[in-house]
């Protein structure tokens, strides 16, 4: 049965895009963290959106299970097959087209295996900000973040990706495409379906495409690395904040002594400092580099002299 299955397959995307070979099908048996070891039937690697349908219609014929893996860049293992031998990973790397880009809309359209990385050059080329920010942004691909519903270190001022996306186009467990790609805003025509899929992990279908938001490029930035004594003023603080900057508050990451203590093992002399709890703070603003900066080192006198 799976003979048949794979040259089935092999004729519909290309025996190349079938990957057998243990040695070509290792990277994906593992994640990230190589906590997790699998073994796959095999990996498929579609070229097309009708490739990923025809592809899923032949898998539920044969009855065989789908892992849907994107930069395989999960820690928590949720892109790894099991150790049956009978799933099939299906990578989406090869759709990595760019289908459009509506800078007066502040949108664009991308398939799934855009890398984030190139998501946000595509962004930075139409001269907008496309802010979800990841420390595996270089390998992680849109597809994932989507899956997963990535928030990364802006979510604070954008959201996460359930927020920052406005269509998808999905191919559904029995092969039909569900296309809801739409740069549209306001649309209160009924169920919000693309939320089902957002987060879903693949479960509920495998996502193809996607319409972005994008935003005005940031032309200030001012950053400072504060130390306080617990997570109490920590949390004081991010209100505090928000009271005053309001949306120009982009990031805030509270870490722990240990976390530091951790990376200046790794890091050496690159970790200014260590306190109980350390903050890492942003704004951000569309113009006025120095008057930012003056407006933070200004709250950040006045915070201390209060604390």
């Amino acid at each position: 049965m799976s003979t048949e299955f794979l040259s089935t397959l092999s004729n519909l995307i290309g025996a190349r895009h079938v990957l057998q070979a243990p040695l070509d099908i290792e990277p994906f048996c593992v994640d990230l963290r190589q906590r997790y070891l699998g073994q796959p039937l095999a990996v498929a690697l579609p070229g097309t959106r009708a490739e990923v349908a025809e592809l899923v219609r032949l898998a539920r014929q044969f009855h065989v299970p789908l892992v849907p893996q994107g930069g395989n860049t999960s820690t928590c293992g949720a892109a790894t097959p099991d150790g049956s031998g009978r799933a099939l990973v299906v990578g989406l790397r090869r759709l990595d087209r760019t289908i459009e880009v509506d800078a007066a809309n502040n949108s664009m359209t991308l398939e799934a295996g855009v890398t984030l990385a190139r998501a946000q050059q595509i962004a930075e080329s139409a001269d907008r900000l496309f802010p979800l920010s990841l420390a595996s942004e270089g390998s992680c691909q849109i597809g994932g973040n989507l899956a997963t519903n990535a928030g990364g270190l802006a979510v604070l001022r954008y959201g996460t990706m359930r927020e920052l996306t406005l269509g998808l186009e999905v191919v559904l467990p029995d092969g039909r495409v569900l296309n809801q790609l739409s740069g549209l805003r306001k649309d209160t025509s009924g169920l919000d379906l693309k939320q089902l899929f957002i987060g879903s992990e693949g479960q509920l279908g495998l996502i193809t495409a996607a319409t972005l938001k994008l935003f005005a490029r940031p032309r200030a930035r001012a950053t400072a690395l504060v130390g306080v004594a617990d997570a109490h003023t920590a949390i004081d603080w991010l209100g505090a904040l928000r009271e005053r900057f309001a949306d120009r508050l982009t990031a805030f990451e509270i870490m722990s002594a240990d976390c530091l203590a951790l990376l200046r093992d790794y890091q050496g002399d690159k970790v200014p400092f260590i306190a109980p709890w350390t903050l890492l703070i942003e704004l951000s603003d569309s113009d006025g580099q120095a008057a930012l900066e003056e407006a933070l080192v200004e709250w950040l006198s006045a915070r201390d002299m209060e604390d």
